[in-house]
C-alpha cells in the first residue's frame, strides 16, 4: 500500500471538505474536488440518442459491440458522467467495452425511484438498439453501486433479459445505515460522514421507506455474476460484505475484492493512489471475462 499517497489523499479531502449542504453548493464542490485527477485527452463525452440523458465514452481499441452501462456516484444528489469521466474511461478501457454513462435525475429535485427509472430506460434502449444482453455489463460507484443493484432487481422483476455481469465500486446499498462499519469507520473515512448519509437518504427517499427502498434487503436470487470492490476503512464496508453474503446465500455468484486501508471512493483518485488504477483494472478484468 502507498502509505504516503493515502495520507496525502486524506489530507486533501479533509482540506477540501464541503462547507455547505445545499444541493447547488454540494454539486459545485464536487466538481471542483474531482478536478484533482483530470481525464486523459482522449477521454470525452459523446452524445447518444438514448431515451434518457446519457453519453458515450469510447476508449481507443475497445470492442464497440460491448457496452458498459455506468451509473455514477454522488449520494443520488451530486455527480454526473462528467465528474466521473476519468474513472469511467479507465474502467471501460479495462473492460474492453465502450461506456454509456447515464446522467440520471438527481434528488432532491427528483425523489426515489426516478434515478432507477432512468437507468432501466437506458438499458431498455440498449436492447432496442440490438445490443445483446450478453454483451452488456452494468457498473456504478457509491450511490451508483446501489443504483446498479436496484436496476438489476427492477430488470429481473420485469422479466427482461439480464446483462452479463455487474461491478460495484464502494457501493451504498443500505439506506438504513445499519452496517456496523457506519459507526466504527467514521473517523478514518474522510469522504463519507455517516450523519450526512442519513441526511442524503432523507433527501433521496422523501417519505419512501428506507428498508423497503434498500436493494440490500430485497430477494437477491437470479442475478448475473457480481464483482464488489471496497476499501476496508470505508464507512460503507459492511454494505459490500452483506451484499456478497446475501447474493451467495441466494445461490448467486459474487466476488468480494477488499483493499486494505483504502477509503470510500479510492478508485477515483489515481493522482494519489496507484491502487486506484489497480482496482479499476481488476474490476475491468472481471467484466471482460464475463462479456460475450
Amino acid at each position: 500500500m502507498s502509505n504516503q499517497g493515502l495520507a496525502e489523499l486524506i489530507t486533501y479531502l479533509r482540506a477540501n471538505a464541503p462547507t455547505s449542504t445545499t444541493p447547488a453548493d454540494m454539486r459545485a464542490w464536487f466538481v471542483s474536488m474531482m478536478r484533482v485527477t483530470p481525464p486523459p485527452a482522449e477521454a470525452r463525452l459523446e452524445p447518444s440518442a438514448c431515451d434518457v440523458p446519457a453519453s458515450w465514452i469510447t476508449p481507443p481499441g475497445v470492442d464497440p459491440g460491448r457496452v458498459l452501462l455506468y451509473l455514477h456516484g454522488g449520494g443520488y444528489i451530486i455527480g454526473s458522467p462528467e465528474t466521473h469521466l476519468e474513472t469511467i474511461f479507465r474502467l471501460a478501457q479495462a473492460s474492453g467495452a465502450r461506456a454509456l454513462a447515464v446522467d440520471y435525475r438527481l434528488a432532491p429535485e427528483h425523489a426515489w425511484p426516478a434515478c432507477r427509472e432512468d437507468a432501466v430506460a437506458a438499458y431498455r434502449w440498449l436492447l432496442a438498439q440490438g445490443v445483446a444482453p450478453s454483451r452488456v455489463a452494468i457498473a456504478g460507484d457509491s450511490a451508483g453501486g446501489g443504483l446498479t443493484l436496484s436496476t438489476l432487481l427492477a430488470l429481473r422483476d420485469a422479466g427482461l433479459p439480464l446483462p452479463a455481469c455487474a461491478a460495484f465500486l464502494s457501493p451504498w446499498v443500505d439506506f438504513t445505515l445499519s452496517g456496523p462499519s457506519s459507526k466504527t469507520n467514521g473517523a478514518q473515512d474522510p469522504l463519507v460522514d455517516p450523519s450526512n448519509l442519513a441526511l442524503m437518504a432523507g433527501a433521496v427517499l422523501q417519505g419512501n421507506d428506507p428498508a423497503k427502498s434498500s436493494p440490500l434487503f430485497a430477494e437477491l436470487g437470479g442475478l448475473p455474476p457480481l464483482f464488489v470492490q471496497v476499501g476496508t476503512a470505508e464507512v460503507l464496508l459492511d454494505d459490500s460484505h452483506r451484499l456478497v453474503d446475501r447474493v451467495k446465500a441466494a445461490g448467486g455468484e459474487a466476488v468480494l475484492d477488499a483493499w486494505q486501508h483504502m477509503i470510500h471512493g479510492f478508485q477515483a483518485f489515481p493522482t494519489f493512489l496507484p491502487e486506484a488504477i489497480g482496482a479499476t483494472a481488476r474490476a475491468g478484468e472481471f467484466l471482460r471475462s464475463k462479456l460475450a
